[in-house]
């Protein structure tokens, strides 16, 4: 890993961790084994090199989703991969997290990397259901959108209180409960 990378993933690292205000420059650099000068030589400053990270978080969290989203199945086959995929649950949401950081969301440029993968995420379940609507696999009375917002909501909602309890039994049981109240909107479930 070349210098660059190494300063971008140890902000990501440390993003996620401490959140923009508890991440120094001094820290990026002691973690990324670089020094100032080489921090400067690449990035303009913290914020530059903030956005760096957060985008290359949001890039990562999107390829995740996309490898669960685009497998052969059903719809709900589908959410659920997504839903049930290996996550570091108590460290939560990279993305998410970012959303409580309130120097973040008060800078616009730190935030539309967060806003615009927070809409893909939704954007992305809502054409799977819609998709699974359309060929019969969902009640035609579900709203895509609206379920697609719940189901995201939850699994946020899910990192907060695993992270509250310490615990993933909160998060899987929130899981679990989605997934189950999209199945029982399934035509062959309501028979």
């Amino acid at each position: 890993m070349n210098t660059q990378d190494r300063l971008i993933e140890s902000t990501r690292e440390l993003l996620w961790e401490r959140g923009y205000i508890g991440t120094s420059p001094t820290a990026i650099q002691r973690r990324a084994k670089a020094g100032q000068g080489s921090m400067y030589h690449h990035f303009t400053g913290k914020p530059d090199l903030a956005l760096a990270a957060i985008r290359r978080t949001a890039e990562e969290m999107r390829a995740k989703a996309e490898a669960q989203f685009s497998v052969p199945g059903t719809a709900v086959e589908r959410v659920t991969a997504y839903l049930r995929r290996e996550r570091d649950v108590l460290k939560g949401c990279p993305i998410g997290r970012l959303t409580q950081d309130p120097d973040v969301m008060a800078d616009p440029v730190l935030r539309a990397p967060v806003d615009e993968t927070l809409a893909w995420v939704r954007e992305r379940l809502t054409s799977i259901l819609a998709e699974g609507r359309e060929r019969g696999e969902l009640d035609v009375a579900m709203d895509p959108r609206a379920t697609a917002a719940t189901i995201f909501a939850v699994l946020q909602g899910g990192y907060v209180l695993a992270r509250a309890a310490d615990s993933v039994e909160p998060f899987d049981q929130a899981i679990t409960g989605v997934l189950g109240l999209l199945t029982a909107s399934t035509p062959a479930t309501r028979e």
